[in-house]
Formats: structure tokens, sequence, C-alpha cells
């Protein structure tokens, strides 16, 4: 008895671990991941919207699965496929048997009885048609069952069925076949894709077109029996035509669809091909179109290229996204280069930036008098660009005119490398070698950075003196951070509020209300042609050598960038951003709605008295003051320096001194005092009163300040070019005086060279080399520099 019960529990053991075994392979039986055979990039618009795809890497129109299933296709496809699928476990037996019974009874397989679950299963294995792989699919299938829901299981069969040719899946085939989504398709288009799998050769548009027809339209009758669709929409749905030749998919974003994948191999091929942005579908379209119709004005001139980005202030994400004129047709116009992920020279679009720095630093206020006057810095020799110059400008003013000598300036007293740091806290990291690199001329474009990371500098901007309202007059450090295309990118996490900024909110809206009044000197007609009824903060950028052309606009809602020129930098004249860029930039304006004013951030300004001529903070002889309201950091701001205590005799027509006149007989009156230079070229333009004469006979406190070189500067490195006789050229000099009527005497190495009077400007014809310059005044004042006559036969 005892070793009958041993022998039995033994027996049961072994049953037991065989049935473990089995329950064990039968949960592995499936792996973690049916199917994963290459996807198609597909990227889609904030609503879901198809804008742009790749083929899969296997030559498959693959897209990745879609978790949902569109009811029609659902009906249709259970209806035709599997009508007991709702309720069976994988396996239908009905079928099974009957399927058995006709192969049997006729000799041959006349049905396969494959469930919707098992026909997923073979596509996921792809075996010969055999019984055993049947076997093996019947029980791969009661498996999935377990697995997987009865929505999820039709859509992994939506996803990876063929559709005919090199089109696998639903969605695929849809876009394919009718140019819509899934669950856009009527019934009888639904259908049409209903039959295809289990024939997807009916779909040659030359071959099969009648077969095709008879399957469709019996499942649209066989829908109409179960009560899925009425007779009329039945017999509507039978009457409609059959797909022709396969459509083109979408090319509204080909510069976005390679950044994804570029950004998708650099994480290493891991998760989906399928990406939702944030781009806005009919925007988009629209951007398209304009930069289309520009483009064919620009390429009279041979400007081969542009691209336009809309950027949402508040949250930084891309509207709009077009990278390059698309024509890949033409492979002249370089359409693969995507200008936006480009690093270009920005030309003057970094000016607001510097203009903001300083006001945020107290080292000006908005409309601070600035230098404008012939300039050489350590080899350096900055022009404007309308080869003039002011010798005085508010600094608003210079920042709206664009001016580069103001801005060269400006950045020399601001420090290149102060500057650079600002940028790269602002969010340009393109710049990557040290401020020496650049010197001054980064201010005119002398490195290099993106439309994309302007565009977000900006947008940072804006956002944070849009939320000094919502943070009760504090800053959010991450309200500065990169644009985003991607609808699962948030806004980053606010870790916390802070009493300062990066950038002052009183500095950025003075700021922005410089750049309203953008305009450039001649072309005034041409920015009234841009004016509409949208206040627009603005910048444009030209490059050296009219490489580049840049417009950025700036409103409480929006950021439009705009970049036109050659993709291979090939510089053309007349490429500039005024003419090239800005009108481009304000059409994309034109399809956004219109917004209010920046808020004024009254919190961050306080009022103080400023000298009306100079802009400077008002000191004790500025006789003409007004009452602005600036920036914090403004009230550690210079006094200004122009306003001087002069002393005349007893008629008020002559400068005196206490060795030439009673101290009880003069009279004292503040002056509006500029240096000599700036004097020069500031009195043709604006009203100056210069200073009275000296007294005849009176010794001279301050004569050195008489006389000033207007050209050349110290250490000027001059270029000559050569007359048509082979001669060279002559070069003028230039330099001014304060006495109108004063005599110049020049001297060139030692010796005379010449006289004036009243104009002073001479011109010689200097050997090429180095140079010593002497001028001296009737009063013996003498200004003496050095300068280099470059000789071109010879490298330099």
């Amino acid at each position: 008895m005892w070793t009958r019960l041993k022998a039995w529990a033994y027996r049961r053991r072994w049953r037991l671990s065989i049935a473990a075994l089995l329950l064990v392979g039968y949960y592995f039986l499936l792996p973690r991941q049916l199917f994963t055979a290459p996807t198609s990039f597909v990227i889609e618009d904030e609503k879901g919207d198809l804008m742009s795809a790749a083929i899969a890497k296997d030559g498959q129109w693959r897209f990745p699965a879609d978790k949902s299933v569109p009811e029609k296709f659902a009906k249709c496809i259970v209806a035709y496929e599997d009508k007991r699928f709702y309720w069976h476990w994988g396996i239908d037996p009905g079928a099974t048997f009957r399927a058995l019974k006709q192969n049997v009874g006729g000799g041959k397989v006349v049905s396969g009885a494959s469930t919707i679950t098992m026909q997923v299963i073979r596509l996921y294995r792809n075996k010969p048609r055999t019984i055993w792989q049947k076997l093996v699919e019947m029980a791969m299938a009661t498996r999935l069952e377990f697995r997987y829901s009865k929505k999820a299981i039709l859509g992994l069969y939506a996803g990876n069925a063929p559709f005919g040719g090199n089109v696998v899946g639903l969605e695929a085939a849809s876009w394919r076949y009718y140019g819509r989504k899934p669950d856009q398709l009527s019934w009888a288009e639904t259908a049409t894709l209903a039959v295809l799998p289990n024939s997807p050769a009916l779909i040659h548009p030359g071959r099969n077109r009648q077969r095709l027809m008879e399957k469709r339209n019996a499942l649209l009758q066989r829908l109409w029996r179960n009560g899925a669709i009425d007779s009329t929409t039945c017999a509507l749905a039978c009457v409609e035509p059959l797909p022709d030749k396969p459509h083109p998919l979408p090319e509204l974003t080909p510069h976005l669809l390679s950044r994804f994948r570029q950004e998708y191999r650099l994480k290493g091929e891991s998760g989906s091909t399928r990406l939702k942005t944030t781009i806005t579908g009919d925007l988009q379209q629209n951007v398209i179109d304009i930069v289309n119709r520009h483009h064919l004005q620009l390429k009279a001139n041979g400007i081969n290229n542009a691209a336009a980005l809309v950027l949402d202030v508040e949250t930084g994400h891309a509207l709009a996204y077009v990278g390059n004129v698309y024509h890949p047709e033409d492979p002249e116009l370089e359409a693969y280069v995507d200008i936006i992920q480009a690093p270009r020279s920005p030309g003057s679009t970094l000016k607001p930036l510097l203009y903001a720095g300083m006001l945020n630093d107290g080292l000006m206020l908005p409309n601070t008098l600035l230098p404008d006057v012939p300039t050489h810095i350590a080899g350096y020799t900055p022009q404007n660009f309308d080869q003039h110059f002011d010798g005085g400008v508010p600094a608003s003013r210079a920042l709206a005119r664009s001016l580069n000598i103001p801005a060269v300036k400006t950045l020399q007293q601001y420090r290149s490398d102060r500057f650079l740091n600002l940028m790269r806290q602002l969010g340009i990291t393109t710049m990557r070698k040290p401020a020496t690199h650049y010197g001054l001329s980064m201010i005119l474009g002398g490195g290099e950075t993106t439309l994309w990371e302007l565009a977000g500098v900006y947008a940072s901007m804006a956002r944070t003196l849009l939320h000094q309202d919502h943070y009760s007059g504090k800053y959010d450090q991450d309200d500065y951070h990169p644009p985003m295309y991607r609808a699962s990118d948030g806004k980053p996490g606010r870790f916390g509020l802070t009493r300062f900024g990066l950038l002052d909110a009183g500095a950025i809206w003075y700021t922005f209300n410089a750049m309203e009044e953008v305009m450039r000197p001649g072309e005034e007609m041409l920015w009234q042609a841009f004016a509409s009824s949208k206040r627009i903060a603005w910048k444009t950028g030209t490059s050296f050598g009219f490489r580049d052309g840049w417009a950025i606009g700036v409103t409480p809602q929006f950021v439009v960038a705009v970049w036109t020129g050659n993709a291979d930098g090939e510089g053309r004249p007349g490429l500039t951003g005024v003419s090239a860029a800005a009108p481009l930039m304000f059409d994309i304006f034109r399809l956004l709605p219109n917004t209010a004013p920046f808020p004024v951030p009254a919190d961050h300004l306080k009022t103080i008295a400023v000298c009306r001529q100079s802009g400077y903070r008002a000191g004790e002889y500025c006789t003409e003051r007004d009452s602005l309201p600036v920036p914090q950091a403004g009230l550690r701001s210079a006094v200004c320096p122009y306003h001087q205590l002069i002393h005349l005799d007893a008629t008020g027509k002559y400068r005196v001194t206490a060795d030439c006149e009673q101290p009880d007989r003069m009279q004292h009156k503040p002056w509006f005092v500029l240096p000599p230079a700036m004097e020069y070229f500031y009195r043709a333009t604006h009203a100056y009163e210069p200073l009275p004469p000296y007294l005849p006979g009176c010794a001279v406190e301050d004569q050195a300040r008489a006389m000033e070189l207007i050209y050349p500067r110290p250490h000027a490195r001059i270029y000559v070019p050569v007359e048509i006789d082979g001669s060279l050229g002559e070069t003028v000099f230039k330099a001014t005086h304060r006495n109108p009527n004063a005599r110049i005497f020049w001297h060139l190495d030692q010796e005379f060279v010449g006289e004036t009077k009243d104009f002073h400007q001479l011109s010689f014809r200097p050997k090429a080399g180095k140079h010593m310059l002497t001028i001296v005044d009737e009063e013996g004042e003498q200004i003496r520099l050095d300068f280099e006559i470059l000789d071109k036969s010879k490298d330099q």
C-alpha cells in the first residue's frame, strides 16, 4: 500500500512539474514586443494631422502603430475577417470545424479559419502556411488574447497588415491611397482598405479593379445586413470610385522631420518614430506659401534660400518651422539645408541685446547721447551702413537706425567678454570661442548664431516682461529657455522667484520701444510700406559681404524670425535685412492676430531728471531737463559730461579767464559743449551754439580741446586705390577747430604740405609705408599721430 502511494505521488509530482514547465513555456510563448520592423518617421502638427513622413529603412511605408483603431475600420474588418472576434479567445471553434470540413470535402484548402488574432501572429512570425504552423499560431493566439485587449489586438492588426505594394498598416494606406487620416475616410474607402490585407495585390491601379470593387461592395452589403450602416449609406458607398495611383505624402515640415531623425539617432534610436509637434498646420502652410512667393522675387537677384520661424512667446513653442525653400528637384537651391539650425553671421540683430545690457547695468540711459564720428580702434575701423556721421545720436535712435559706430563704441565700454557672457546666459550657445576671438566686431555680426537660438532669446525677453504682473514684479529665471517643437515638452519647472532678473524688465521694455521705431536712413518710404496697425518691435541684420539678411520681430504673443541668403554663403548686392527679409517677416505677421502693447513695468522704473540735450542724468549745469522713468540701475548712471560752466566778459561775446578779466565783471553761463569731432558732425544737422572765442590776449585754459583730427584716426592703416594711369590715389585728411576763422598748418613727416582755413580738409599722396602727421594752429596747439599707407602690391 505504502509503495503504491509513493509511486502515485512520484507520478503526480512529475505531472505537476511537466504542467508547470508547459505553463511557463506558455507564458513566455510571446516576446515582449511582437513587431520590431523599422517604421517611418512621422511628424504631426498640434492636432495630430500629418505634416511630413519618411519611408522606413526597409523601403516600406510603415507608420508607427496607433493604439486606437477608427470605429468604421473596426466594424469593417470584424465583419470581413472574424465576425465572432469579440467572443472567442483567439480561436473560433465553429469556423475551425467549418474550414476543416470544407477543406477535407474539397480536397484542397478552401478556408483557413484564421481569426484576426491568429492573423496578427502570422504577421509577426511570417512563416509558411502549414498545418504545424497553423497549430503554433493557434496556441500563440490564445496567449495573445491573455496579454492584450481586443482593442489592442485590432491595433496590432491595423498597424502591421499589408495593404499592397510597399504600404504596411492602415494609417500609411489611408494616406497613400486617399490622402487623409483613417478616421476621416468614408464607409466605401474604409471597406476598400478592410478587404486589402486578405488580397493586397488587388490595389494595383492597372489590374483587378473589378474584383476589388466586388469584394468591397460585398463587405458593404454585409455591413448593411448586420445593421452597421443603413440602406442609403450602403447604396451610395457602392457607387464610390476606387482609389487611383498612390498619393504623395505631405511635405510641410521636411526640415523639422530631418531634425527629428537626426536627434532620434543621437539618442540611440529608441522610442517611437512618431512625433507630435507644436506646429499649427494651417499657419505652417500659409508661411510656406509666403516664403515661396517672396522666393520668386529673391531668386531673380540670385538669392536662393529663405527660412522662417514663428514662436509662441508664452510657451516658446514653434508654431511654424520653414527651414528653407523646399524644391528638392532643383539642386542649385540646396533645399535640404535647414537654415534655422545653421550658424550664420547675425549682422546687427544682436544690437538690442547690448542696448538692454547697458540699461540693465546703469551704463547709460535710454536716450544717452552716443558719439557717432569716424572711429579707429586697435586696427578696427567700423563704418555706418549709410556712410554718414551724426556726431552724436541718442542711444535709442542709434538702435532704431542700427548705427554701427555708436554700437561699437558702446561695446567697447561694456566690454566684449562681458557681452559674450550675457549672450550665453540668454541662450546663444554657438559662439564658443573666447571674446578676444570676436573682438568689437561681435556686435556687427563678427560671430555666428542660429535663427532658432536668436528667436528663442527674443521670446525669452518678451516672456520675462509679460510675467512681471504674474510674479508680483519678481523674476523667474526659467523664463529664459530655448524654443521647443515637441508637444510633449512643457515649460521648465519654476524653482523659485528672484528679486533680480538676468535683464531688468525696464531695460527690456525700453529695448522693445526702441525697436518699434526701427527705420533706415534713406529708406523711410520703404519703412512706411511695412507699417501696419500692429505694434511690432523688430530688428534687421545684414552680414559682411551681403551674405545674410535677417529680420526678427516681437509682439507680446509672437516672435517671427526670417533669414534670406544663399546656403553656400555667396553674397549678393542688395541682400540686406531691410530689403530682403523684413518684407517677408511683415507678411507673416499679417497672418497673426493683433496683440496689446507690451505692459509698462512700472514697479521696475524710477523717475529721474535727465538732460534734454544729452539724455544723461541731469547735472547742476543742465538747464533744460525732462523727467523720465528709467530702469533702477539708471539711478547710478553718469551725470551729463557735456554741460559746462563757462565764463564770459561783460558783453557776453568772449570767453575770459581770471588772468584777463576781473571776476566781478564776468558772466557765468552753463553751455552745451561737445568734443570737437562730435561737434563738427553734430552741428551739420542739429541746432548747436558753438563756444564763443576767447577774448584776444586772454590766456587760454583748455586750448588743447580746440582742435581735433577727424581722419585718419591714430594708428590707422589706409589702403589707397590706384588711379587709371597707375599712380597712387590721393588720401583726404580732415580736421576740425572750434574757432571758425582759425588756420591749420599741415606737416607730413616733418615737412610742410599745406595750410587750411574755414574748411580744414587737405588731399595729398603719401608713399606706401608708415608716416607721422602733425597739424598746428596759429596759437601753437598741435596734434600728432602715426598712420600707415598699405602697398597693395605686397601681401599684407
